[in-house]
């Protein structure tokens, strides 16, 4: 390969969707779940209060990969209707016309994901004859021919990955399915699935892919954390092939996800829904040799729409786009940054709910009765309380106006800016299912369900645009 004729570094982003950082060992968990990403970050930069306020997936995506907030985007559910708006500009558009081959790995049709020259797909939902899905094995084997024919053209890449192994259906294959786990998973006088299971929403769901005659909560759990361990294991081997490619020094690679997820946690039963620290908590870590310090750690809080002004920085393109985002390179640096300590959180997955948090306190406020049946305003105060279990919006009213009040600010000050109206308030189909808004939590109770692993990916699959 002629190097002089290499303008600009790759680009390699992986997005593991559902990966929450409290449950990384490189973030501090007890378990030692990422061992080779524990490495990667002491290469490069972490930053440790990192999130997503816009859940789920494809509003995560879409700021991810456009540098734009949720009034930027216009995208906020993940029954997105229609294709993401032709006002913003996608990453791989961008780097499309700077001369990049594209490509995406794994999130084929999803509006969020416009703009790439190429597209593969995986199996990153069904088990396979084992009962278990070895998702990041069979991203690999699309993906590591693809590295290599990427690396082999004279023009630089951008090869984005959506990694699926933390997202439930949690089917690890051996060993990874009892690395976290000694008990019995079939203890009849463990009843913590019970409540799991009686919820008819979800129950379907969970049938189709809890192991016959589980008992134990626990063992879900540790599902998931196998399922991050084992993708971890499957990364290294992209590493490895950037190694033996030679083209370490001159490949920015990007590790985030798109939201977290919540295990049995707040009755949202191992899913990623609910503004909850679970679900906003998400990795930020990035290496770029010679161009980033090894071992850095950010402390500011960032968000996920800074990832794209970061990016653009790094690889040395001037767009004349603005952004919502910021680059986050003055934080690695040392220089002065104000970061934006409080955020405008929303969630259109299984309930329509958006709020305010800041350093100390998280407002919930619900635009529709959730099929949880849950109360329509939540406050949490996350520094006394960071597993949000003590609900003091009614002990606590003057909070409740002061957030609601920033918040109504903010989205005052979003809508004028974008001449658009607050998405949260125009996605009044975010179900799919034809209709306004529910009436009650008992009519979404009756009326949202999942029904199997097939019915799950086809909630994402959109018809391409």
């Amino acid at each position: 390969m002629n190097e002089q004729k290499r303008k600009r570094p790759n680009l390699l982003l992986l997005g593991i969707d559902s990966l929450r950082r409290d449950h990384m060992s490189c973030y501090g968990y007890s378990r030692l779940t990422t061992p080779h990403l524990d490495r990667f970050s002491r290469e490069g930069v972490l930053f440790e209060r990192h999130y997503s306020p816009s859940i789920p997936t494809t509003p995560g995506y879409a700021s991810m990969l456009t540098g734009m907030d949720c009034f930027g985007t216009d995208v906020v559910a993940l029954r997105h209707g229609g294709p993401l708006g032709n006002h913003v500009k996608t990453l791989a558009e961008l780097l499309g016309e700077q001369g990049y081959n594209t490509t995406c790995v794994g999130f084929s049709g999803n509006p969020s994901a416009r703009g790439f020259g190429t597209y593969l797909d995986y199996e990153a939902w069904l088990p396979d004859e084992t009962g278990r899905c070895p998702k990041a094995e069979n991203l690999n084997a699309v993906t590591l021919p693809e590295l290599r024919r990427l690396a082999a053209d004279e023009k630089p890449f951008f090869l984005f990955l959506r990694h699926m192994d933390p997202h439930s259906p949690y089917l690890p294959p051996k060993p990874f399915e009892r690395i976290f786990y000694g008990g019995n998973e079939k203890d009849p006088d463990n009843r913590s699935l019970e409540p799991v299971l009686a919820f008819k929403p979800f129950a379907e769901y969970f049938a189709s892919w809890f192991p016959e005659g589980v008992t134990d909560s626990e063992y879900i759990d540790a599902q998931y954390d196998g399922a991050v361990a084992y993708m971890d294991a499957s990364i290294q081997a992209l590493f490895a092939l950037l190694e033996e490619l030679g083209i370490v020094e001159e490949t920015l690679v990007v590790v985030t996800s798109d939201h977290g997820e919540t295990l049995n946690e707040h009755d949202c039963y191992y899913d990623h829904h609910g503004l909850y620290e679970s679900n906003l908590q998400v990795p930020l870590l990035i290496r770029y040799p010679g161009k980033l310090p090894a071992g850095r750690k950010v402390s500011s809080p960032t968000q996920i729409k800074d990832i794209m002004p970061t990016i653009l920085e790094l690889l040395g393109i001037e767009t004349g786009l603005s952004f919502d985002g910021r680059s986050l390179l003055p934080l690695v640096r040392g220089e002065a940054y104000v970061p934006e300590s409080e955020m405008y959180i929303t969630e259109c997955t299984w309930m329509r709910k958006h709020g305010w948090r800041t350093p100390e306190w998280k407002l919930i406020v619900a635009l529709e009765p959730d099929l949880h049946f849950k109360p329509a305003v939540e406050l949490y105060n996350i520094v006394r309380d960071p597993l949000e279990r003590h609900n003091l919006a009614e002990r606590e009213p003057d909070v409740v106006k002061l957030l609601t009040a920033r918040m109504e600010a903010h989205i005052a000050s979003r809508e004028k800016a974008t001449g658009r109206i607050n998405p949260m308030y125009t996605n009044l189909n975010w179900h799919g299912l034809g209709a306004g808004p529910f009436a009650s939590s008992q009519q979404a109770y009756d009326s949202m369900q999942i029904r199997s692993a097939s019915s799950a990916r086809k909630l994402q699959a959109k018809e391409a645009k």
